[in-house]
């Protein structure tokens, strides 16, 4: 062992030598440990500590060395610290990890039942715990030549080298799991089903490339374990929220023994169908969970360095994540920890941007929410982390956790509100004319204050947590018994509609009304200003049988059903099965294909119209005899809205004329950007309404484009291009309840463009 230097955290392997790099203060000692292949344990002493980081070069070690960590230094929770060298840790810098988590109690740091003592359990943790494993360097071959594998090295494609860098205006998200999204998939072989390889099969490529998004958001991929209960309980994280290494992917969506390269290769090929890749990361917390939890890592590295306890007993944690403990970002080290791991899974494995899970528990200081904390500062002081894309989850469990609207640029956020007011207005709730208003507009009224843009509004109607779209419009209540906790867990207001019966029913009307609520509520999302993210197969009719909790299911709960091979019961290893031939819940809202059309169609209508690509939030005002003002607001008889109609307190139908020629910004080459006007109509009442078709200056005739009530959507999207209906301006248009039309309006202020 020799005392190397300090280097940038963590271990290096290159060729027959190893560095480890240990960022933690006070510990006394660090032991690097290097397993034998006999099954034994050879232990280096880390010899130097610089600035708080402990280091040393092991001669020797190369790629494919499994190692851990053992930290030496007082075991004093009443102090805050927690070390006990009879634990093995694994190193937050590791790249690749190894091996299963065993919950025997070994893995505890206190004797067993008292966590908050002062006696350590000094049993050996290693046969229990994932071990590090040694990466070689990654190695980017000549364009155009035939890759090999260097001893160790990570081969293939550089991902990094065809960043999309797609613009914020033209992005359509796409949450997925990498696991359940091909895990049924019957296009996809069934030893590449659920891994990295199979999210990069083509396949699966021609689906995303079909419905249109510009860029998937991957649910967590580092490498991650299961809580103790569940385990104990025969069920598993399937969500992947309880991270335990911030640089390695996780093996288990590996189809290789080299998830590193699997992972690359991915990303590689998804760029290169235009597809980008972002990241859903949980920097909050970690799978250490509460001090009644297991010592992994960081508790045992530096306890009171890189978690928040509370001041005033240093045993406990001070948790506003809900998961037993809240990482502290004020820390210099974490900070340090965090930006390292982004920057690897930029530079080094080509992602383009981020999702950070309870995002307001990284900005907190001692008052609360602080929007120049120091991760985020940090991040925003970085050129290649404020170049990538970034989205908060602008909410934590903890006192003033919800930040919607809060966090800075050059951050976008998830919209809570933009869920919530589609979820209360399509399923008969009050919701008002203005709040629906501004939330398809970008919500101006929640970003435009602190000079950001539409972006900044990342709007869904669902997300992993709690319905899909199918069960969204087909049960008022949860259904959470497969869980395991009576029910008790999942949020309780769902803000949903079953329409008259609870889940599955062959009740026509009801059957009626859930497709139309299903399709106008697609069709909302992906029509408003601001980053539209839809849920991984909503387009399909997914259906978690009305589990909205469905965190803990890895099985067909929460696996997507594909068109082929997934109905009825299928043979075991036949097309489309899953293990022991899990079959999914059937669509609770009735089948559907058209979806598949109907979002496809939408994505393409909006990359095709600059108005539903806004740069800039709309202005409104009267029209002038030169310009139409952006936006007017119109009420049912075709009249322009006043501002009593503005803020009556319930929504019956709404109606905005979007203005192609009042665009207000300009292309990169400085020539200013004109498109179609369109007319927007969103109806999400039960009852049939008829409307007046509004009159110059606005149009002289109208296109048909889309009907959200039709079952065959009226023609679209081949009507883009084809109308097959023209209504004249001043008509009367019948619209069914619960749905969105679509109509080109022409023969406006003599500024109208030609059809793309």
């Amino acid at each position: 062992m020799f005392d190397g230097q300090n280097g940038s955290g963590g271990q290096n392997g290159s060729g027959a030598t190893g560095r480890t790099d240990l960022g933690t203060d006070p510990v006394r000692g660090t032991d690097g440990g290097a397993e034998t292949t006999s099954g034994g344990e050879t232990r280096y002493r880390l010899p130097e500590r610089d600035g708080g980081v402990w280091h040393g070069y092991i001669a020797g070690v190369g790629p494919g060395q499994a190692y851990g960590l053992r930290a030496h230094g007082p075991y004093a929770p009443g102090r805050g610290e927690r070390y006990n060298p009879a634990k093995l840790l694994l190193d937050p810098y590791a790249r690749r990890v190894t091996g299963s988590f065993v919950p025997h109690p070994a893995v505890h740091g206190y004797v067993a039942g008292d966590p908050y003592g002062q006696d350590p359990d000094d049993r050996d943790s290693a046969p229990y715990v994932p071990k590090g494993v040694v990466t070689g360097p990654v190695t980017r071959p000549p364009a155009g030549s035939v890759t090999g594998s260097a001893a160790g090295s990570v081969t293939g494609p550089d991902p990094a080298a065809n960043r999309l860098r797609t613009a914020w205006a033209d992005t359509i998200l796409y949450e997925l799991h990498v696991r359940g999204f091909t895990m049924l998939h019957p296009g996809v072989p069934e030893r590449l089903r659920g891994t990295y390889a199979g999210l990069a099969h083509p396949a699966v490529v021609d689906h995303l490339l079909r419905i249109g998004v510009t860029a998937v958001e991957l649910l967590p991929v580092h490498a991650h374990i299961s809580e103790t209960t569940l385990l104990e309980n025969g069920r598993s994280n399937y969500w992947g929220y309880n991270t335990l290494a911030f640089f390695a992917p996780h093996p288990g969506y590996a189809a290789t023994d080299d998830p590193v390269a699997e992972f690359r290769a991915m990303v590689a090929a998804l760029h290169d169908a235009g597809i980008e890749v972002l990241l859903d990361v949980v920097y909050n917390h970690t799978a250490e969970g509460s001090e009644r939890g297991p010592t992994l890592s960081l508790r045992g590295l530096d306890n009171i360095a890189y978690y928040r306890v509370e001041p005033t007993d240093p045993r406990r944690y001070r948790d506003v994540t809900g998961c037993g403990n809240t990482v502290d970002a004020t820390s210099p080290h974490v900070v340090r920890l965090i930006c390292d791991s982004l920057r690897y899974w930029v530079s080094e494995m080509g992602v383009d941007g981020f999702r950070f899970d309870l995002a307001t528990a990284l900005a907190r200081s001692p008052d609360g929410f602080e929007p120049a904390a120091p991760l985020l500062t940090a991040i925003q002081a970085d050129p290649l982390l404020s170049s990538v894309k970034l989205i908060a989850e602008p909410w934590d469990l903890g006192w003033g956790g919800y930040q919607v609207g809060a966090f800075p640029a050059p951050w976008a956020e998830w919209n809570g509100r933009f869920r919530d007011t589609l979820r209360d207005i399509f399923s008969d709730r009050t919701g008002s004319v203005a709040d629906l208003g501004y939330r398809i507009t970008g919500s101006s009224d929640i970003y435009e204050h602190s000079g950001r843009r539409p972006w900044a509004s990342v709007n869904f109607v669902t997300a992993h947590d709690g319905f899909p779209l199918a069960d969204l419009v087909s049960y008022n209540e949860k259904h959470n018994e497969a869980n395991g906790e009576g029910n008790r867990d999942g949020e309780s207001e769902n803000r949903s509609s079953n329409h008259g019966a609870e889940g599955p029913t062959d009740d026509p009307k009801i059957l009626t009304n859930r497709r139309r609520a299903r399709r106008a509520l697609i069709s909302t999302l992906l029509l408003s200003a601001g980053v539209p993210m839809l849920l991984a197969g909503d387009e399909l009719g997914r259906s978690q049988g009305g589990n909205n909790n469905a965190y803990c299911q890895d099985n067909a709960v929460s696996w997507l059903a594909w068109p082929n091979g997934t109905a009825g019961t299928p043979e075991a290893g036949g097309p489309g099965d899953g293990p022991a031939g899990e079959v999914p819940a059937a669509d609770p809202a009735g089948p559907d294909p058209a979806l598949v059309t109907l979002v496809g169609g939408l994505s393409r209508l909006r990359r095709a119209a600059p108005v539903l690509r806004r740069q800039r939030f709309f202005r409104g005002g009267a029209p002038t005899p030169q310009r139409l003002p952006d936006i007017t607001w119109f009420r049912q008889d075709g009249a322009v809205m006043s501002a009593a109609d503005w803020n009556a307190p319930q929504v019956a139908i709404l109606v905005a004329h979007l203005a192609g020629e009042g665009i207000e910004w300009t292309d990169a080459a400085g020539t200013p950007i004109t498109g179609e006007s369109l007319l927007l109509v969103i109806h999400p009442e039960g009852e049939d309404r008829t409307v007046v078709l509004p009159g110059a200056p606005w149009a002289t005739w109208y296109d048909l484009l889309l009907d959200t009530a039709a079952d065959d959507l009226a023609g679209f999207p081949d009507t883009i291009t084809e109308p097959r209906r023209t209504l004249a301006a001043g008509a009367q248009l019948d619209v069914a309840g619960r749905t969105v039309l679509i109509l080109r309006a022409l023969g406006g202020s003599d500024c109208s463009v030609a059809a793309e």
